[in-house]
């Protein structure tokens, strides 16, 4: 299919003047930031990037990146954002992975990809330095839905990440059907506070030129921070359990305003805890469920259902179908499977990883890898990671059912549950908790804690305190880390 695939020279057309980006402080319009998007490609191409090559951003949120993000497949090349928080030597296996030619960054992360260049053979520009005053490039890249927009490395929880492919088409079919689901505002303000090298960052900047909805853009994530940009006009926003955990309680008692339209919350399981915290205050939490292969959201809930459906991720967004399988047929009702996933959204596959491509895309599905079920009216609860999963003596234990129970507890701020070697069961839950400011509480206080609330084999067998728990930058839990640092955790 063939469409006009450069959204910000569509949407600088259509209202030049309306705001695009607001960041430290200033507005940029529609018309500024195609300029500066022009500039910044007429550059690449001047270096001799041409179609295809691949450019990568290690980058921190701001306007530069946000340039970038048009810039590049403006030019012809495809996008590969880079975790800032990346090692040099993991940083240089990406970029030698995709073959990226540059590695353009900003100030705070120019140490950072010296040393990962060091390691490899990409050349180094200054993004905000990579631009030719008041030029145009010199050519378009053909306008093909099909083409490679980005390349986003999955976290993973096992060997390398992987490259996964992100099409036009996928980016423009999920705004789409997160538009179907949740509907445009033209007064609408999206803020994107989460990392833009994250697949829900990148979609915040990418969805806004479609939507024509201005982005505010948050260096990082900081809770009173975004608190104070709902109060000043933010009507969405996307973020993690662990995220609006911190701006709820930085929050108190005073509401939000009714301008806040969705709060979306992604990440994996939401604790019920939290969501019926956000139900008793009135925050319009829309719980969703997406992976970086499906160029973000896969399922979310809509507005409507918030309150009837509290723990559900929704029903597929319109661009997308999904399947519950278990043991290689579709699970019934509420019985546990993996979530299969195939659409418009769905990436084509990984980058120069044809068997892993094949693998997880067998029978015209994407394996998610994923634990979730569909109740009678078919919406979806998360259960977790099918790598988390615990199998205690054949009985299935979900970290992420544990971890609302044990946030229930007044002490608690945040718990991740994983399993340890067990002789007996085989595997059994333990738990790192961290604990609210000026809260204490034993570990066989919250071990009771959970056995009043759950099956004995769920409850945990040891619980110890830690300062963090280890998240990505998109603030998802490692508990894989967990696993590996549990004899270095101290006991409450």
């Amino acid at each position: 299919m063939t469409v006009g695939t450069d959204w910000l020279r569509k949407r600088a057309s259509l209202t030049p003047a309306a705001p695009a980006v607001i960041f430290a402080g200033a507005t940029v319009t529609w018309a500024e930031l195609d300029a500066r998007a022009d500039q910044v490609a007429a550059a690449l191409f001047a270096r001799g990037v041409s179609a295809g090559d691949r450019i990568a951003a290690l980058l921190s949120n701001g306007l530069p990146f946000v340039e970038l993000a048009h810039a590049v497949p403006r030019a012809g090349a495809i996008l590969v954002p880079l975790n800032t928080r990346l090692s040099p030597s993991e940083l240089a296996w990406q970029i030698d992975d995709s073959g990226a030619r540059l590695v353009l960054h900003d100030d705070g992360t120019a140490p950072l990809a010296a040393d990962a260049a060091a390691l490899g053979s990409a050349e180094l520009a200054h993004a905000a330095k990579t631009r030719v005053a008041g030029a145009r490039p010199s050519e378009h890249p053909a306008e093909d839905l099909g083409r490679v927009h980005s390349i986003i490395y999955t976290s993973g929880t096992t060997g390398r990440p992987k490259g996964a492919m992100l099409t036009f088409g996928n980016h423009l079919w999920s705004a789409i059907g997160s538009a179907l689901n949740l509907g445009i505002d033209p007064d609408d303000r999206l803020l994107a506070c989460l990392p833009m090298f994250h697949v829900g960052g990148l979609a915040v900047l990418l969805r806004s030129a479609i939507y024509g909805n201005a982005a505010v853009v948050h260096e990082s994530f900081d809770p009173e921070r975004v608190n104070r940009a709902i109060d000043s006009g933010v009507t969405v926003v996307s973020v993690v359990a662990a995220m609006l955990s911190r701006m709820l309680e930085a929050r108190g008692d005073v509401p939000y305003p009714r301008t806040l339209r969705a709060v979306l919350l992604g990440g994996g399981p939401a604790p019920r805890p939290l969501l019926e915290a956000c139900a008793e205050r009135g925050v319009p939490v829309v719980q969703t469920y997406g992976l970086t292969e499906a160029a973000s959201q896969v399922a979310t809930l809509a507005p409507a259902d918030a309150l009837r459906k509290l723990g559900s991720a929704g029903k597929p967004l319109f661009t997308t179908e999904m399947r519950i399988d278990r043991d290689g047929g579709e699970a019934a009702p509420g019985d546990p499977g993996e979530i299969l996933v195939r659409g418009a959204t769905v990436s084509p596959g990984y980058w120069r990883r044809p068997d892993e491509t094949a693998e997880a895309h067998r029978g015209g599905w994407l394996r998610t890898g994923d634990v979730g079920s569909l109740d009678d009216e078919g919406y979806l609860y998360v259960l977790d990671r099918r790598d988390d999963l615990i199998v205690s003596g054949g009985e299935n234990v979900y970290p992420a059912e544990v971890e609302a129970v044990l946030l229930s507890h007044d002490a608690i701020a945040e718990a991740g549950v994983y399993g340890i070697d067990d002789d007996r069961w085989g595997s059994v839950p333990a738990a790192s908790v961290v604990l609210r400011s000026g809260a204490s509480v034993t570990a066989d206080e919250l071990i009771a804690h959970c056995r009043e609330r759950l099956a004995g084999y769920k409850a945990p067998v040891s619980v110890r305190v830690v300062d963090a728990l280890p998240r990505t930058a998109a603030g998802k839990l490692q508990r894989r880390l967990l696993r590996e640092g549990y004899t270095v955790s101290r006991s409450p």
